[in-house]
């Protein structure tokens, strides 16, 4: 059987971060971006990436931070793979997750005008420019960064990519279900459709998505 993995992303807090553990997430992410209101310390993000058991990711979320703040966090909260969710360019990112030789993911916030051609063009330059990349992140356009619980046009998403992506953007366990039989995606993403407020996570709502993710991996052929 396929086996979709699980990102729970925008965690602040011990119990939250048991809760996602508990529900089977597969990677749990912490976002380093002041502005948001899911910003967590990088001295507190150590201490829940402390608490995590063995073959669990845990992803430092990035918005337009230089190779040298990068680094400073991850001295301090040693994340697994690093996300870069700004207006980094190809060079920045590399640079950046070379810095801490971390491998890592790009985000695309998919805005209207967004070919499917450009997003194999995006996979191909990463790929190509660093053996780091990890793979793209594909989230709504949202004014701000993240977190918007908005959907895009899955349709965009080439076939031959699918099985390759992270698949965000206004998912919860409503959608997912419907999002996976139609894309495919390697992985999900959810914040803000697993919240009972910004950066307090739901573990009903945790739950009811894993739930949701197993039960259409189920039904996949």
């Amino acid at each position: 059987m396929h086996r979709t993995r699980i990102k729970i992303c925008g965690l602040t807090r011990p119990e939250d971060v048991q809760a996602a553990l508990a529900a089977g997430a597969d990677a749990l992410g912490f976002v380093f971006y002041p502005a948001s209101p899911r910003y967590i310390a990088p001295q507190a993000a150590a201490g829940l990436i402390a608490t995590l058991p063995p073959f669990i990711g845990s992803v430092g979320l990035f918005v337009n931070a230089s190779a040298e703040e990068v680094a400073a966090v991850v001295a301090q909260a040693p994340v697994s793979i690093l996300q870069f969710h700004g207006d980094e360019t190809l060079d920045q990112c590399c640079a950046a997750a070379k810095a801490v030789n971390r491998p890592f993911l790009r985000a695309i916030r998919v805005q209207p005008g967004l070919r499917s051609e450009d997003l194999l063009e995006y996979e191909h330059e990463y790929r190509a420019a660093s053996p780091l990349f990890a793979g793209l992140l594909l989230d709504a356009f949202v004014d701000g960064y993240g977190g918007g619980g908005k959907v895009f046009d899955w349709a965009l998403i080439p076939e031959e990519l699918a099985p390759r992506v992270v698949l965000s953007g206004g998912l919860n366990a409503q959608n997912v279900t419907e999002a996976l039989l139609r894309v495919r995606p390697y992985a999900v993403d959810v914040s803000s459709g697993v919240e009972h407020s910004k950066g307090i996570k739901d573990v009903a709502k945790i739950r009811a998505f894993v739930d949701a993710v197993q039960a259409a991996d189920a039904s996949i052929p």
